[in-house]
């Protein structure tokens, strides 16, 4: 056999592996850490990025509400968990579904509680 059908069969072999592990992450607490992480990290790269443009004076605040910004950051960081759901909904990831939908849930309650009176 040559080395490159030899390393075609050993590519295929880890691309399986990764496939069946991914297939058996099918549970609540993959869905839960998946769904809390991503936001958290969509926000802080998402206020990163207005932070850096704010100080190079690409952006401004002028005209808009006192906390307009972190609103909105939040919720665009918040919607980032649709991209896991669907995600886990083409390989039928029910249980992992459900995780990231819990903790979609409990990361809209916080933002309504903590920006409940600004938006209404």
């Amino acid at each position: 056999m040559s080395p490159k059908a030899s390393l075609t069969l050993d590519f295929l072999e880890i691309k399986s592996s990764i496939s069946k592990n991914m297939r058996n992450q099918n549970k609540i607490i993959t869905g839960l850490s998946i769904g809390f992480l991503l936001p958290v990290m969509g926000f802080g790269l998402l206020f990163g990025l207005f932070e850096f443009l704010d100080r190079a004076g690409a952006v401004s605040n002028i005209g808009l509400g006192e906390d307009f910004r972190l609103r909105t950051i939040g919720i665009v960081a918040i919607g980032l968990n649709a991209i896991a759901l669907n995600l886990f909904y083409k390989r039928r990831a029910t249980q992992s579904m459900r995780g990231v939908v819990i903790a979609t849930s409990v990361y809209v309650i916080i933002w309504v509680i903590y920006f409940g009176e600004t938006v209404l």
